[in-house]
């Protein structure tokens, strides 16, 4: 960063102020590592379907490991809410993103601890699924107009 730089760049063809840079590479580095964390769960829960396993405990520390970043990720989000543009359609969308995602990995670790099937790792993938799509979006309306 240059000496008497503004926090706040204008976007070039826009003319409008963009977030400072180190907000945009926090957003990234969660999406990719809520990415990692959901593909992991996914593949797990895949893994134990097949294998007609139930939820274990490794199952659950992969969950809670999303969950943490899913929380990190909720409170960057109301944090940069301000930030977003497009007007109140584009924040509303990102906010309510931001603030459901952290309810999706403990509601199908409940439901997958309640159901004693092999449909209880479908409900798991299908929650890892539903988590990976939501934080894409967050990642995208941050890019369109964050």
């Amino acid at each position: 960063m240059r000496w008497g730089r503004r926090s706040r760049s204008a976007d070039r063809l826009t003319g409008r102020e963009r977030p400072p840079d180190n907000l945009c590479g926090v957003l990234y580095a969660l999406t990719v590592a809520i990415f990692a964390a959901s593909a992991a769960l996914a593949l797990a829960a895949a893994f134990y379907a097949w294998r007609d396993r139930l939820i274990d405990d490794r199952l659950l520390l992969v969950a809670a490991i999303l969950e943490l970043g899913v929380l990190v990720q909720a409170v960057v989000v109301l944090l940069s809410v301000g930030d977003v543009g497009g007007g109140g359609a584009e924040k509303a969308t990102y906010a309510a993103y931001g603030l459901t995602l952290p309810f999706i990995p403990p509601a199908v670790a409940l439901l997958a601890i309640k159901e004693k099937t092999r449909w209880a790792m479908g409900v798991i993938v299908a929650g890892a699924f539903a988590v990976a799509v939501m934080t894409g979006r967050l990642q995208q309306i941050w890019d369109l107009h964050g």
